[in-house]
């Protein structure tokens, strides 16, 4: 099959589409607006940044729609590029280095991670730090010193702790005996931790100070909190790791590039004068 072409004309504007052999590639011309190709290359990159929705059209259905949509967007931005004002083309000027840069730091934020990598993230965090430990604590609230030493004194005497602080817990645990179940370090204000963390398991503090008032603590039991498994985790390290990697090559390029800040003085103000703008 030979190619052939449909010459339109509309409104002064000389619009070629071609229709392509079997073959192609991503250089093959799909139309030429006066005198600018539009490849099937073009049509390929912009169906890749569609959303989602338009993706899931019929192939026909959405050829001809990017095709039309390069056409008309090459006819408007060629009508454009004979008036540019300075500000648009500043704007233009933004755009381009932006999408660039956006585009690097997307090429290293989806590269491959390397499993050496992960493992030793995993091994660094996990497996050869200190045992972590969890507690299971409760507490009775109150609103004075006095009060809760009142609270050690029946404690030590027999009173049931739970009971205790069902009938005098100012907190919101109160009804529940004063359980706060399981938590890990950094999870409690400091004071209430430091507690917990210096009692043996089923003993009884003296008053602790907060914020929040006086309370009787008691740890109930402990344990080492065991460390995930490596695949629980790995898509946050490999995140971290995609972060750390476009961290480097900014830093990278940026104290590689030769970059001069003009010695020059200007109001911070100037920043939201778009009177300065060139028309």
């Amino acid at each position: 099959m030979g190619k052939f072409s449909t010459l339109l004309r509309a409104t002064g504007l000389a619009v070629s589409v071609a229709m392509p052999a079997m073959a192609q590639d991503a250089t093959t011309v799909m139309a030429t607006v006066n005198g600018t190709d539009i490849t099937l290359g073009h049509m390929i990159a912009l169906q890749e940044r569609l959303p989602d929705q338009y993706k899931q059209l019929e192939d026909d259905v959405l050829f001809d729609g990017i095709l039309e949509q390069l056409i008309q967007q090459t006819t408007l931005s060629q009508e454009m590029e004979k008036d540019l004002s300075g500000t648009i083309a500043l704007s233009k000027e933004n755009e381009i280095r932006a999408f660039l840069a956006g585009e690097l730091l997307a090429k290293i934020g989806t590269a491959d991670v390397a499993e050496d990598d992960i493992k030793a993230i995993y091994t660094e965090r996990f497996a050869e730090d200190e045992s972590e430990m969890e507690f299971n604590a409760s507490h009775i609230l109150v609103e004075t010193e006095e009060t809760a030493k009142e609270l050690v004194t029946m404690l030590n005497d027999g009173a049931d702790f739970a009971e205790l602080a069902k009938e005098k817990s100012t907190g919101p645990s109160g009804p529940s005996g004063g359980s706060l179940g399981w938590f890990g370090k950094g999870a409690m204000v400091p004071a209430f931790e430091e507690a917990v963390i210096e009692l043996e398991d089923g003993a009884v503090s003296e008053p602790v100070q907060t914020q929040f008032g006086w309370h009787v603590v008691k740890r109930v039991e402990s344990r080492v909190k065991e460390a995930p498994a490596l695949d629980a985790v790995r898509e946050e390290i490999e995140r971290e790791l995609r972060a750390k990697a476009i961290d480097d090559e900014i830093s990278r390029l940026t104290e590689s590039a030769e970059i001069t800040r003009a010695d020059v003085v200007v109001d911070p103000t100037a920043i939201r004068n778009v009177d300065l703008l060139p028309k």
